[in-house]
């Protein structure tokens, strides 16, 4: 396992502190759950920009005309 030292101002602190509280965690082990959630997000992103490169319009375009063209049941309507 790896340290690192960050610096932070007092008020974000005692936020951090407050929130790792209500979460029954640690200031340490709140951030550490935070830097991981972020790079979830950020992989996640590349990830499907990636796969959007991927992307055959003309299969797309299959795919589509196989569903029904027919007016959604009541309970699928905005």
């Amino acid at each position: 396992m790896s340290a690192i030292t960050i610096d932070i101002p007092d008020s974000l602190y005692e936020k951090l502190r407050e929130a790792a509280e209500k979460d029954h965690s640690t200031p340490e082990l709140f951030a550490v759950l935070a830097i991981a959630e972020k790079l979830s997000s950020l992989m996640t992103a590349e990830y499907l920009e990636e796969r959007a490169k991927r992307v055959k319009p003309e299969r797309f375009e299959q795919l589509l005309s196989k569903v029904p063209d027919v007016e959604p049941e009541e309970r699928d309507r905005l």
